[in-house]
């Protein structure tokens, strides 16, 4: 069963239309029988996308530090919820029980597991979608400093491919779903199938 990690904002400050958009990144995910791993927050976009998710009959993993159990409000409705000792423990243990990265708008938090993920795989560390969901544009201006950069020889045109940007719940799951079809390796035959075409 593929796991998706949704990375997005633990902010009670934002804009409605992104908690909306986290609801039916969650009930899109549950369609499809996915498991969502997530920040393991119950509060704004997080928390969103974990509800929908279960709403739709999902199974959830959330994975968050000790030190944020009361400043996200850990979500304890979460089919499992892991509390790790630190921020790098967290990231480690979302990236370890995920197939796929979809971001979603968020703070430098977002940004900083935006970047670690994007990096790992321009690295070739490993070959996991990357996907951005930002039909608001809020991440705009990061996109026109990597095209900047690019442009400046500080990063190859391989890495900046290596992240897909979409504006729509249904193209975002395009994406992933395309690339992960083309990760998945070859299918192996059975050894009954393998005697039998032996002449």
């Amino acid at each position: 069963m593929t796991a998706l990690c949704v990375f997005c904002s633990s902010s009670e400050a934002i804009d409605q239309q992104h908690r909306a958009l986290a609801a039916d990144v969650g009930a899109a995910l549950a369609r499809r029988g996915w498991t969502l791993v997530s920040g393991g927050g119950a509060v704004s976009s997080m928390g969103a996308v974990a509800r929908a998710a279960r709403a739709g009959g999902a199974r959830t993993v959330g994975v968050i530090p000790q030190v944020l159990v009361s400043a996200e409000v850990a979500d304890h409705e979460a089919d499992e919820l892991v509390v790790t000792p630190d921020m790098r423990a967290r990231k480690g243990l979302m990236d370890a029980r995920s197939d796929a990265f979809l971001v979603l708008a968020g703070g430098i938090g977002t940004l900083e597991e935006l970047l670690e993920a994007w990096v790992a795989r321009t690295l070739g560390l490993h070959a996991k979608p990357v996907v951005v969901l930002d039909p608001a544009g809020v991440f705009g201006s990061l996109r026109r400093q990597v095209d900047e950069l690019v442009a400046g020889g500080f990063v190859r045109p391989h890495a900046r491919d290596a992240l897909a940007w979409t504006t729509s719940v249904d193209e975002a799951f395009a994406v992933l779903e395309r690339a992960l079809a083309q990760a998945m390796p070859a299918e192996v035959p059975a050894a009954e199938e393998i005697l039998e075409a032996e002449p």
